[in-house]
């Protein structure tokens, strides 16, 4: 069946001498894996289009029965030099993407996933400064996009506040052994992040250590939830952006 849809282009890898295999989420069929034959030709019609990040309208041979489609066509619907050029984009857009990519099974359709994804995309390339507070940010929204959302249950915010894992809750109260007690920022940073989709979270300006410990204690929130969720491959790029922003 010959298809055409939008596409989020999640992974790529290089195949034998001049294909490459591209993960995409896909409107029609969600995650699914795609053969752009010849594409790492240079004069090759896929060659330009097929980058990590890019959004694209493609047309595949599908057939349910496949691992792997066949990609036919493509052309760019939005893509951002900015992901080449900027270390602190591509960073929180591999991570993202790395996201992304475990929160959806193979060829499980995910509107809500897809429309925050294709949104955040856009909104990144186009942004002229980024926080790197930004990716616990969309581990927040992404968890409540997937039903396993956090709750703010704090009583008084002066008090010792701690993110209970199991129960999936900020609050006063250690409700279980996997709790992790959060400092005054990390606190009103989740805080801010459940309540508001406002720009001004950012303003909090977790750097350093707490944001990196905020975001572990955030990955274990989905190896909990989540079967198999895994580390992510893109960390140590990510990892080396917040040591250039200490």
């Amino acid at each position: 069946m010959i298809t055409h849809t939008r596409a989020i282009i999640l992974r790529s890898v290089d195949y034998q001498e001049s294909s490459k295999i591209i993960t995409v989420l896909s409107q029609e069929h969600g995650k699914i894996a795609l053969i752009a034959r010849g594409a790492r030709k240079p004069k090759s019609k896929l060659a330009g289009s097929i980058e990590v990040g890019n959004i694209i309208d493609a047309v595949y041979y599908y057939k349910s029965t496949r691992g792997v489609q066949s990609l036919t066509e493509s052309s760019v619907a939005y893509a951002s030099l900015s992901f080449r050029m900027d270390i602190e984009k591509a960073a929180i857009l591999y991570a993202v993407l790395e996201l992304a990519a475990q929160l959806v099974h193979d060829n499980e359709v995910n509107d809500q996933v897809f429309a925050f994804l294709n949104t955040f995309i856009q909104w990144l390339g186009d942004e002229e400064e980024v926080d790197p507070g930004l990716f616990p940010y969309v581990q927040v929204r992404c968890a409540t996009i997937c039903g396993i959302g956090l709750t703010d249950e704090i009583e008084d915010p002066g008090k010792n506040v701690f993110l209970n894992i199991t129960s999936g809750s900020i609050s006063n109260e250690i409700d279980s052994e996997l709790s992790y007690k959060l400092n005054v920022s990390q606190a009103q940073f989740l805080q801010s992040a459940i309540s508001s989709r406002q720009r001004n979270v950012f303003g909090i300006g977790l750097k350093g250590v707490e944001l990196k410990q905020l975001i572990r204690h955030l990955d274990v929130y989905y190896k909990y939830h989540i079967d198999g969720f895994k580390e992510r491959r893109s960390d140590p790029i990510f990892e080396q952006m917040m040591k250039v922003n200490q």
